[in-house]
């Protein structure tokens, strides 16, 4: 696990999530192995029939000067199958959703990407979601200190 955005589930609510590859440059491939990318305000759209990240921060490496370097802000194509970028396009296009990365990781040496989509939500719908979650805590609390202390 490279990187994750733990802030997309508080203020999203997740339909349903792809995972895609992600084309890069060879230093900003030896700068996520050292654990260095920030995807929280990332987002993804679908432009020119292709998917593209934007928004997302994957600093230069290091050891990499001048030539090796990279844009650290630049957008970066997805990489998924042509039916998929269609079924996203439609998804966006007919209801307000939008494409949020949830996790970068390395799969087999590549690098993936976990793209989630998303509605999002209003600060009434997160507070319930927060007292919803509170109660089912208090709930299995409860039913633990009854099952331990009969």
């Amino acid at each position: 696990m490279v990187a994750t955005n733990r802030r997309a589930r508080h203020d999203f609510e997740i339909l349903e999530t792809v995972e895609c590859g992600v084309v890069l440059s060879g230093s900003e491939v030896k700068s996520l192995r050292e654990g260095k990318a920030q995807i929280v305000d990332g987002y993804a759209r679908v432009d020119g029939g292709e998917l593209w990240l934007f928004a997302t921060h994957i600093p230069p490496w290091g050891y990499a000067v001048g030539v090796g370097s990279h844009d650290p802000d630049r957008k970066r194509k997805l990489l998924v199958h042509r039916r998929e970028v269609d079924e996203l396009l439609g998804r966006t296009k007919a209801q307000p959703l939008t494409l949020i990365p949830l996790k970068v990781y390395f799969k087999e040496g590549r690098v993936k990407i976990e793209l989630a989509v998303a509605k999002g939500r209003k600060m009434q719908d997160r507070r319930q979601e927060l007292a919803k979650r509170d109660a089912e805590r208090e709930m299995a609390r409860a039913v633990r200190n009854v099952e331990k202390y009969g």
